[in-house]
């Protein structure tokens, strides 16, 4: 099987409110040393076996563009791994 771990973050240029939130909460809390901290989605996906590593790439892209990721706010990478059924 092929585990896909998707990370989405805001773009740099996006002010990202929650993190500001949270920053905000641990400064309160003591933790001044935080120079930066950023707020995003993951999504793991298992595809089924018989996938070229193109085919994966391919299908990934294109789950991102139309439904995972908002182009306009934010990027997104990921990781492919394979895993061994139990």
């Amino acid at each position: 099987m092929t585990v896909v771990k998707i990370f989405v973050n805001y773009k740099e240029s996006i002010l990202n409110p929650e993190a500001e939130t949270i920053k905000k909460a641990l400064g309160r809390l003591g933790y001044q040393n935080i120079a930066e901290l950023k707020v995003g989605k993951s999504f793991e996906l298992t595809l089924a076996d018989g996938l070229t590593q193109e085919q994966i790439k391919c299908e990934v892209n294109e789950i991102c563009d139309r439904m995972l990721v908002n182009y306009n706010m934010e990027n997104y990478r990921y990781e492919i791994s394979e895993t061994e059924v139990i």
